[in-house]
């Protein structure tokens, strides 16, 4: 039988033949694709083309996207004409620009548009822009987290269609009068990603209510042809992600609460007997955000991402993933090493900054548990916080605090959402108690100079019926007045530079880290059992997630039960498990809540800890780097990832885990494809003298390796 780790190869080679053999492959160097915005001369179209996707629109007789390609594959991603979004205003239904007339919907023809016509009844293309990326906020950065500097925003390039209501005196016509919707479009360098959104302007010397929004309405190239209707339907081969996200989830999927993909009813010759592929992408909330705009108001929509795949090979369409949110949001690259310190008293804070300190940790939360208020308004207490983040600072460590925010009541019950919630029960961010609630962490943490926050249950999504809250009239407007009022505060935290520990999708909103996934009991498992669990852990978390956006857990102290046979503490006592617990979080560049009174109970642990600490640091350019899913941990054989970084000086580094009870000598086969290194490579096994390795002609190495019984080692590709 074939090994898992020949599986992967074999589909990276698939994936790297798919790239043509006369293009640079955009994963090992992006350099070569600048995004560019092209006018046609005659003023008929304009296109957003860097290489790797190109997307086209079309200006007369009105504006609509008539060309969306991925030029790595050749495919076209559009089959047919649609406005480019649609708005209700004032109760009426308006589509913005758009085109129709065409023929089919299963493909479009070039030679077709010319016979395409203006809808009438929608608002028109008025005007064009064009420009460079901007910031979507600001962002303090933290170089000494992160493994080299990114710049904020992506570079790329935007347009801007303007479309408005033709000058009617029909009723139908009157709620769009003054209005204008800007529809705005960025392509970024480097990687084959569209970004999308809406502005909309009241320009009439009246109140205008803006009822709901669909910001992107594609006609996609269907991802299969099914003549029945299958269990769970392929979808095009598009990541669609927004920044309206949330929903409790620790994964891009559980969190698209503003993704819709819908049967097509403009669609009659699809393959589908009850025609229902689900091939029509919406992008729109689920309810609201049923806004009054008042004379020279704006409105602006989230922001919807399309990432393009050139491969259906798992490990390629995680990698372009995982660049994605590099280039969108930089700061998840932000990977400081962390201690959870179960109590708040100041002798114990000031302990855990000073062992934190003596090791290379960088940052201490005071956890759940812990004692601290978050929401407390003595101003003395703050001042006893601010003393000791101040003493952190003089140490190099960032201090900051646990907050819980779903599955709470408000202070006052009035204030609690109305109707159903995710978690039992749910202060309502449009309600008083919410808006002093959010003041009163700014204020804490102005105050007390605190560097991170970890909130905990942060809002999920749930809609309010009140109609006495001050900050919302209803149920319809409830959803986008709290995800404003949250995403609003988490950008505040990210231009002051406080870290977001956050167990939901809110990277695209300022989040730093959300849980890698794992189950909370587990932790009261045998250690041995433990140790396996959490490679698992890690080895399914990062298909998505880079290592630096999921947090493990490491309860130094007994935390969900399990007695003596789970806990860690005596530290000194249980130094070979607690040594394994480093190795596996250090080695896949995975930080972890170290939750206890301390890291170290003699010097021996503390020089444990400490060269892990140290290893990660000195590699942490290629540990926070992408991962390349090789051998999954089953405690019946080796089990191994491998880092890649090709733009690094350290261009991968393989970490290889033996859980036997007797040394293990194997011959690896490695794929280096995605380290950029060619030909040959020099391997260093733990740090010492490199060696010549010849590559095949897939840039495999085959290498003998010997790893101790219950042990680790590690090689260093350059």
């Amino acid at each position: 039988m074939k090994s898992y780790a020949h599986w992967v190869l074999f589909g990276i080679l698939i994936a790297a033949a798919a790239v043509a053999k006369d293009r640079t492959d955009w994963l090992i160097d992006p350099a070569p694709y600048r995004a560019e915005v092209k006018v046609a001369a005659d003023g008929r179209e304009v296109e957003l083309n860097n290489g790797l996707v190109r997307r086209v629109f079309r200006l007369k007789p009105d504006a609509a996207c008539v060309a969306f390609d991925n030029l790595v594959t050749g495919e076209s991603l559009l089959r047919s004409v649609r406005p480019e979004a649609q708005v209700v205003l004032g109760g009426t239904n308006y589509a913005v620009g758009g085109l129709t007339g065409q023929r089919i919907h299963n493909f479009l023809k070039p030679e077709w548009l010319d016979e395409l016509k203006a809808n009438p009844e929608a608002l028109h293309f008025v005007g064009l822009k064009t420009g460079k990326t901007e910031a979507r906020f600001a962002w303090q950065k933290h170089p000494e987290w992160m493994p080299r500097d990114l710049p904020w925003p992506a570079p790329g390039v935007s347009i801007q269609l303007d479309f408005a209501a033709s000058v009617s005196s029909t009723p139908a016509a009157a709620p769009a009068q003054g209005v204008v919707v800007e529809v705005h479009y960025e392509l970024y360098d480097g990687l084959p990603l569209l970004c999308k959104r809406l502005v909309v302007r009241n320009g009439a010397d009246a109140p205008r209510r803006l009822n709901a929004f669909t910001s992107e309405i594609l006609a996609a190239v269907e991802g299969e042809s099914a003549v029945g209707n299958p269990g769970v339907w392929r979808l095009p081969n598009l990541v669609v992600e927004t920044d309206y996200a949330f929903g409790g989830s620790m994964s891009a999927e559980g969190s698209s609460a503003s993704v819709h993909w819908v049967v097509d009813p403009d669609y009659p010759s699809q393959v589908n007997y009850d025609r229902k592929t689900p091939c029509l992408l919406e992008c729109r909330p689920p309810q609201g955000p049923d806004q009054e705009l008042a004379p020279g108001a704006s409105l602006e929509s989230f922001r919807v991402f399309e990432l393009a795949r050139d491969s259906t090979e798992r490990e390629r369409q995680g990698l372009a993933q995982r660049r994605m949110y590099r280039a969108i949001a930089p700061w998840v690259t932000e990977n400081p090493v962390l201690m959870h310190v179960r109590s708040a008293r100041p002798d114990a804070v000031r302990l855990a900054i000073d062992q934190c300190a003596a090791v290379g940790f960088e940052m201490v939360i005071l956890t759940f548990g812990s004692g601290f208020n978050f929401e407390s308004r003595d101003k003395h207490y703050q001042a006893g916080i601010q003393e000791l983040a101040d003493y952190g600072r003089s140490k190099h460590i960032a201090l900051g605090g646990y907050s819980l925010l779903a599955s709470r009541g408000a202070g006052t019950p009035a204030d609690n959402t109305v109707g159903p919630t995710m978690f039992g029960v749910m202060p309502c961010l449009g309600a008083k108690w919410g808006a002093d609630y959010l003041g009163q962490l700014k204020d804490f943490i102005g105050t007390a100079g605190l560097g991170v926050l970890e909130h905990d249950g942060s809002y999920p999504g749930d809609t309010c019926a009140a109609t006495n809250h001050p900050f919302h009239h209803g149920l319809e407007d409830s959803q986008w007045v709290q995800w404003r009022a949250i995403t609003g505060f988490y950008q505040w935290c990210r231009g002051r530079g406080v870290y977001l520990n956050i167990p939901d999708w809110y990277f695209l909103s300022g989040g730093n880290k959300t849980g890698m996934g794992y189950r909370e009991v587990n932790w009261s498992l045998p250690r041995e059992h433990q140790e396996i669990i959490e490679r698992q852990n890690i080895f399914d978390g990062t298909w998505e997630k880079t290592p630096s956006m999921g947090w493990m857990f490491v309860p130094l102290t007994e935390y969900q039960g399990g007695g003596a046979a789970a806990t860690i503490e005596p530290l000194k006592d249980h130094l070979a498990h607690y040594e394994q617990r480093l190795a596996n979080l250090f080695g896949a560049g995975v930080i972890a809540c170290y939750r206890g009174p301390r890291l170290y109970d003699t010097e021996e642990t503390k020089v444990v800890v400490k060269r892990w600490t140290d290893f990660y640091h000195q590699h942490r350019e290629v540990l926070d780097g992408d991962l390349i899913h090789l051998r999954r941990a089953d405690a019946r054989d080796l089990d191994y990832v491998l880092h890649v970084n090709p733009s690094g000086r350290e261009k991968g580094l393989l970490m290889v885990y033996n859980p036997l009870d007797h040394e293990s000598r194997k011959t690896l086969s490695i794929p280096l494809y995605y380290t950029g290194l060619r030909g040959k490579a020099k391997a260093s096994e733990r740090d010492g003298a490199p060696r010549t390795l010849r590559l095949d002609a897939q840039e495999k190495a085959e290498f003998p390796v010997t790893v101790p019984a219950k042990g680790v080692t590690w090689y260093v590709f350059q």
